[in-house]
C-alpha cells in the first residue's frame, strides 16, 4: 500500500499542545516536542519549561528576531514571554524532581502498549545520552510522547514491547504520531484521532501493537 500524506511535525505538536490546560507547567524535550511552544491559545496561560533553565518562554524565534543565548533544550532560539525567568540548571531540575511539571512532551525511538518508552542513545546510532529524560519520566505528572509512526525503513515504533533499553516503564499516557493521536490504556493503544484520509485498518498495517478502535474515530484536530 502506497503511503498517503502524513501529518507535519508542527501539526502533531499543535494537537498535543491542545491538551495542555490553563496554568500548566510543561516541559518540552529535544526534537519534535520543541514545536509545541509555537501553538498559542490566548485563553490559556502555559508555562514552558526547559531543562537548561529557561522557564516561561514563547514560540521559536523568527529569523532575524533571535535573542542571543536564549535557547530551549534543543538549542533553538526562542522568544521571551512576559514573566519569563532564567534559572540555574540545578534549579530547573529542582522543579522537575519536586513534582512541579504538569506534563512533559518527549521524543522516543519506541513506545510499547503498556506505556514503556525508549528515547536514549543506543550503540549503532548517533545521539545524546539519557539526559534528564529519566527524571522527567519519574517525576512529571503526565508523560506525552511525540514521534513519527515508522522508522525510515518503515519499521513500526508503536510496539508490543520495546526492543531498546527503556527510559522508564509504564509512564506514557498519550502518544501523537504523524498518523494520529493515541491514548495508552490498560488495554493498550486506543485510537483517539486519525490523520486525514487514513483509516484505522491502514494505520494498523504500520503498527506492531494491536490498536483498540472505538466505534467512531474523529479526524485529527488541526489548528484553525
Amino acid at each position: 500500500m502506497a503511503d498517503k500524506p502524513r501529518l507535519s511535525r508542527q501539526a502533531m505538536c499543535d494537537r498535543i499542545a491542545m491538551e495542555f490546560q490553563d496554568g500548566w507547567v510543561v516541559n518540552l524535550g529535544v526534537g519534535i516536542p520543541t514545536l509545541c511552544s509555537n501553538y498559542v491559545d490566548p485563553s490559556r496561560d502555559i508555562i514552558y519549561h526547559s531543562e537548561n533553565g529557561v522557564i516561561g518562554y514563547g514560540p521559536l524565534a523568527p529569523e532575524g528576531e533571535e535573542i542571543p543565548h536564549l535557547v530551549n533544550a534543543g538549542a533553538q532560539k526562542v522568544t521571551a514571554a512576559p514573566g519569563m525567568a532564567i534559572v540555574h540548571h540545578a534549579d530547573s531540575f529542582a522543579l522537575i524532581r519536586g513534582g512541579m511539571i504538569d506534563a512533559t512532551v518527549m521524543g522516543a525511538y519506541e513506545v510499547s502498549e503498556n506505556g514503556d518508552f525508549a528515547n536514549w542513545r543506543f550503540p549503532e546510532r548517533k545521539g545524546g545520552g539519557i539526559g534528564g529524560a529519566m527524571d522527567l519520566a519519574a517525576c512529571a505528572k503526565r508523560v506525552f510522547i511525540a514521534l513519527v509512526h515508522n522508522t525510515r525503513d518503515g519499521k513500526p515504533k508503536l510496539l508490543h514491547r520495546c526492543q531498546l533499553p527503556i527510559t522508564a516503564p509504564g509512564v506514557v499516557t498519550m502518544v501523537v504520531t504523524d498518523l494520529g493521536l493515541f491514548d495508552v490504556t490498560p488495554e493498550g493503544f486506543q485510537v483517539r484521532e486519525l490523520a486525514p484520509g487514513w483509516t484505522a485498518e491502514e494505520v494498523q498495517e504500520h503498527t506492531e501493537a494491536e490498536l483498540a478502535v472505538p466505534g467512531t474515530i474523529p479526524e485529527f484536530r488541526l489548528r484553525a
